[in-house]
């Protein structure tokens, strides 16, 4: 993939993300990436379900990648799931 815009999901509402995904495809982004990692995982769900449904419609989930990171942390090392997103316009 080439320089794709991305959406990384952490703990702030859901409507802030979305916001930012369809400001991305309105700036006329074709494909936009919605990053996500560990609880936040649900709340990326949610922000593509959102965007798609309400705000984009002529939106579909292209492909989902789901991994697993290795996060170092005072703790040590734990493993965080991960998962991708990948938003793009539905074909004509």
């Amino acid at each position: 993939m080439e320089n794709d815009d991305v959406v990384f999901v952490g703990n702030k509402p859901v409507m802030n993300y979305v916001l930012a995904v369809v400001t991305q495809y309105n700036g006329g982004a074709d494909i936009v990436t919605i990053k996500a990692r560990g609880r936040a995982i649900s709340r990326a769900v949610d922000v593509a379900e959102v965007a798609r449904n309400r705000f984009l419609t002529d939106m579909e989930v292209k492909n989902i990648i789901i991994s697993t990171e290795k996060v170092t942390s005072e703790r040590g090392e734990s493993n965080v799931s991960a998962i991708e997103i990948i938003l793009g316009k539905k074909p004509e």
